[in-house]
């Protein structure tokens, strides 16, 4: 069977709906950096685009060396303005979101495995724009986590859950300019109800 991570990881992928702790390890990502509403930026859609077309690409290109399931989307979040404050206040204004967006690759894609798939995708499909793809290894480390089901918009009230319990356990959030608020999109928005979505939220925390 193919390798997948949702099923290996599940520490990582499949946490319960009430928070827990969690020592995330080092992983490798393709990712790309963006600013906007990600409901109707144009550069978000064909980021997740070049994300996807190069994944892909990595995953057919490479089955000799191992068959897997293609993961999950991911996304680091941050708001430009500096009045916000966090802690699971709602984001009025979407157009002010900073975003990266990531899917992670297995340990066997390096450097030579990531420019070869660009050259492939960009012969094949060039329509697909992989120039600002970057393969970035990432080190979370601790974080706090919990399974949200529903709404995108809904998330303050769980992110508020999720702080309050790592504060309980004590922790201190420590989200900043390197360690960012965290999400994997388990459901697919387009074939999902809004009240059945899974999305995995995640913070950085340090002991107090």
């Amino acid at each position: 069977m193919p390798l997948d991570f949702k099923k290996n990881d599940k520490s990582l992928y499949q946490p319960k709906t009430t928070p827990s702790i969690v020592d995330v390890p080092q992983m490798n990502f393709i990712c790309i950096d963006g600013k906007g509403n990600p409901n109707t930026s144009e550069e978000y859609a064909q980021a997740i685009q070049a994300l996807y077309g190069l994944s892909y690409a990595i995953k057919m290109g490479n089955k000799h060396i191992l068959e897997y399931v293609v993961p999950p989307l991911e996304g680091f979040w941050q708001v430009d303005d500096k009045n916000y404050k966090g802690g699971g206040l709602p984001i009025t204004d979407k157009s002010k979101f900073i975003w990266t967006a990531m899917i992670r690759q297995p340990d066997f894609v390096n450097s030579s495995i990531f420019e070869a798939a660009k050259i492939i995708t960009s012969k094949k499909k060039p329509e697909i724009d992989v120039s600002k793809l970057r393969l970035e290894t990432i080190t979370e480390g601790l974080c706090v986590q919990v399974m949200h089901i529903g709404s995108y918009d809904d998330e303050p009230a769980t992110i508020l859950m999720m702080d309050t319990f790592a504060k309980e356990s004590g922790y201190a959030i420590d989200v900043n300019n390197k360690r960012h608020h965290h999400e994997i999109y388990l459901s697919d928005p387009r074939k999902t109800a809004a009240a059945k979505l899974k999305t995995v939220i995640r913070h950085p925390i340090r002991r107090i």
